[in-house]
């Protein structure tokens, strides 16, 4: 049976990474929990949570900064800053409907993975945003990296290095962020039965308007119903009605095209964010495909069309989402769409023999892998943070 310790603060978090070192005992390392199916399953018969480690420990909404503990839930975060009408510009994932998952998301594992969604395209990852972390490594030692500014420094850029690390280099203990003033009002323009093709380009001409587009999604209907492709605009009341006319104009939209008020525009980005028309079984598999916009119809043909999979295109069609199948997630399929187009894959869902199986992010070349490996003998010389959750043996 699993043992779950959840510190109440670095000190303790120290002692118990330290006696695990030791002792070569492998530590799984979470948040609220909701993201465990994130990457390769750890083999560990002690969980550590964060959860015990939350709060709010510096918000200066004059200066756009907020830190909070690893275990701070995401949702406290972001109804702290709504009340200074702020937001994270990085617009966070939640995986819950996913996995089918309960808890609540922390802003440690937001970072630790390097959760974004939709506004992306605009604002970057969360990597971009996050300005400092405290974090214990595997030797049982806290480390500190960057501060409430954001400035260029020599040496290891160990905050970006951190992001998106999955807990395997060191487990995150607080986080600081930049953050973002909130819109006064959003629209967005939503075409209805585009193809792939079509939808792309009318996506790459909004994105490449002067009208700052936040989000450029396209959702196809397996089932027959139209499909949807929407572009999001934000900012002032009078200012995006007046860029929205001009959008529309650009990308070629048909007079039939509806542009939908706030309330619906938040809605429909919420499902594009958390995948909520892929959300499916917990376990069923789902293939985060990252390519040029321009190739992803050709990917989406190659793996997804071909068998009528589920999909859903973000960020202008650079991000493709495929519902997998077979007993291998259809990794060969994928990997080979992808490789062609110059891009790359990730397993994001899958039961967790597959994911013990097959490779669940894009395999490392030999001198990435080399690197990786020295990375990880750096912070964690015993490989006992979530050991194998990201490449196996690793």
């Amino acid at each position: 049976m699993t043992n779950t310790v959840s510190p109440a603060d670095e000190r303790e978090l120290e002692a118990i990474v330290a006696e695990a070192a030791a002792h070569g005992a492998a530590l799984a390392v979470e948040g609220g929990g909701t993201r465990r199916g994130l990457g390769r399953p750890v083999e560990a018969d002690t969980v550590v949570s964060t959860a015990a480690m939350s709060g709010i420990t510096l918000y200066e909404p004059a200066e756009l900064v907020m830190a909070a503990k690893a275990g701070t839930p995401l949702d406290e975060v972001e109804t702290a800053l709504a009340g200074n009408r702020q937001r994270l510009a990085f617009e966070p994932m939640d995986h819950r409907g996913m996995f089918g998952s309960k808890g609540h998301p922390t802003i440690g594992a937001v970072a630790a993975a390097n959760i974004s969604g939709p506004r992306r395209i605009e604002s970057g990852a969360a990597r971009d945003s996050l300005i400092g972390v405290r974090a214990v490594t595997g030797r049982g030692e806290t480390i500190k990296s960057g501060g409430r500014v954001m400035k260029n420094v020599a040496g290891y850029d160990l905050v970006k290095f951190l992001a998106g690390s999955f807990g395997t280099l060191a487990v995150i203990t607080e986080v600081t962020f930049k953050v973002a003033p909130m819109p006064e009002t959003e629209r967005s323009l939503i075409v209805s039965g585009l193809d792939a093709s079509a939808a792309v380009a009318v996506l790459s001409a909004g994105l490449g308007s002067p009208f700052s587009v936040s989000g450029a999604a396209h959702l196809p209907s397996p089932s027959g119903a139209p499909s949807l492709t929407a572009l999001r605009i934000e900012g002032f009341e009078d200012s995006v009605g007046a860029r929205m006319g001009k959008l529309r104009s650009v990308v070629g939209a048909p007079g039939d095209a509806d542009i939908c008020d706030e309330a619906a525009s938040k809605d429909l980005w919420a499902s594009v964010r958390d995948l909520t028309s892929l959300a499916g079984e917990s376990d069923a598999p789902l293939w985060r495909v990252s390519v040029k916009p321009g190739d992803s119809p050709a990917v989406a043909k190659m793996v997804g069309e071909r068998d009528n999979r589920a999909l859903l295109f973000d960020w202008g069609g650079g991000l493709v989402w495929i519902a997998g199948a077979g007993a291998d997630a259809g990794v060969m399929a994928v990997r080979a769409a992808a490789g062609a187009a110059g891009g790359h894959a990730t397993l994001v869902r899958a039961g967790r023999e597959v994911r013990a199986r097959v490779a669940v992010f894009e395999p490392l070349a030999p001198p990435a892998m080399t690197l990786t490996k020295q990375l990880k003998q750096a912070f964690d010389p015993g490989a006992i943070l979530n050991p194998g959750r990201m490449y196996m043996g690793i």
